[in-house]
C-alpha cells in the first residue's frame, strides 16, 4: 500500500469538490428543465379543458392504476409469502374498520349523514368479514407447519 503525502491527500478532495459541484450544477439545471415541462403540460391541460380540472378524472385514474398494481402484487405473491401478506391485509383492514366507525358514529345531524351511515355500517361488515376470514386462512396456513402427532 503506497501511502500519500497531505498536499496529494488534499488534491484528490479538491478534485472530489470540484466533481460534486458540477453534478450539483448539472442536477439544478435538470430540475429547471423538469419544471419548465411541467409548466407547459399543466399550461396545455388547462387550456385544453377550459382551465377546470375535475378532480374526479384524477382520482378514477389512481382507482384504475390501483386496480392494476394490486391484481399483479397479489398473483405474482408465492405460496410461502401467502401469510405474511394476510398479515398485512388484515392490518390495512383494520385501518378501514377504524374509519367505518367514525362514518357510522356520524350524528344526523345535517342532511345526507344517512348515507355515509349506511356505507360506513357496509365498510364496518366487510371488513370485519376480511379481518376474520383472514385469520382463519393464516392459521391453516400455519397449521401446516406443525408437526402432526
Amino acid at each position: 500500500m503506497s501511502t500519500q503525502s497531505a498536499q496529494q491527500l488534499i488534491e484528490q478532495a479538491k478534485a472530489a469538490q470540484a466533481a460534486a459541484d458540477a453534478a450539483l450544477a448539472k442536477a439544478q439545471a435538470a430540475l429547471a428543465a423538469a419544471e419548465k415541462l411541467a409548466d407547459a403540460g399543466g399550461a396545455a391541460a388547462a387550456a385544453a379543458t377550459g382551465g377546470a380540472i375535475d378532480p374526479t378524472v384524477f382520482r378514477f385514474a389512481i382507482f384504475v392504476l390501483a386496480i392494476f398494481v394490486g391484481y399483479y402484487v397479489v398473483w405474482s405473491v408465492t405460496p410461502a409469502l401467502h401469510t405474511p401478506l394476510m398479515s398485512v391485509t388484515n392490518a390495512i383492514s383494520s385501518v378501514i374498520v377504524v374509519g367505518a366507525l367514525l362514518s357510522v358514529g356520524v350524528p344526523l345531524l345535517s342532511e345526507g349523514t344517512t348515507a355515509a351511515r349506511g356505507f360506513g355500517f357496509l365498510g364496518l361488515v366487510l371488513a370485519s368479514v376480511n379481518i376474520f376470514g383472514g385469520f382463519l386462512v393464516t392459521q391453516r396456513m400455519l397449521a401446516m407447519y406443525k408437526k402432526k402427532g
